[in-house]
């Protein structure tokens, strides 16, 4: 299916975590857990996403290269379900004329960094069987990550993103070092 269904676009908006995947033509490929209040279905054929600060930064660098995303959720209660969802996304930086109306749909996060905008091409489930049930604990996000960077400045900020985020491990640009300058 090309586009998401109202029954999906639910499942979507009731999982705790997500999954990003991205590669670049070369080098290494990169998955990368996702939570918190950071996933938007915007519409059918949208999905929206705030990536904040971590250690790396290899899904923007990814992305500027050739774009290709894969998102997937899979349900951690009792009745399993993985759905998958295939795209082209392209990435706002805060320098950009569009981030403050599409970061408006967000609350305000500490180390907000890129948004990612998916156009959904292909839709795919399976029965996420082997997926064992789980219950969230608590939010670390919440507790630990955002703080973080909540605390710094935004030279603070700026500089960390020089050291850690401007770069891909294998050197590619992610698009990040013009928001510095």
């Amino acid at each position: 299916m090309d586009r998401l269904t109202p029954s999906r676009v639910e499942f979507i908006e009731a999982q705790p975590l997500f999954f990003v995947a991205t590669a670049g033509a070369d080098g290494r490929v990169n998955v990368s857990p996702k939570g918190m209040d950071t996933l938007r279905v915007v519409d059918e054929r949208t999905i929206r996403w705030l990536n904040l600060t971590g250690s790396g930064n290899e899904t923007a660098a990814h992305v500027g290269e050739n774009g290709r995303m894969t998102l997937m959720w899979m349900s951690i209660g009792p009745d399993p379900l993985i759905v998958r969802v295939y795209g082209t996304a392209t990435v706002l930086h805060p320098r950009d004329d569009a981030w403050a109306d599409a970061l408006g749909s967000f609350p305000t996060l500490g180390g907000s960094r890129q948004i990612f905008d998916v156009a959904v091409e292909l839709v795919t489930s399976s029965c996420g069987s082997g997926v064992p049930e789980m219950s969230v604990v608590h939010d670390r996000g919440a507790t630990d990550l955002e703080p973080f960077y909540a605390a710094m400045s935004d030279d603070e900020l700026r500089d960390y993103w020089r050291r850690k985020n401007t770069t891909s491990l294998d050197g590619a640009p992610t698009g990040l070092e013009e928001s510095i300058a």
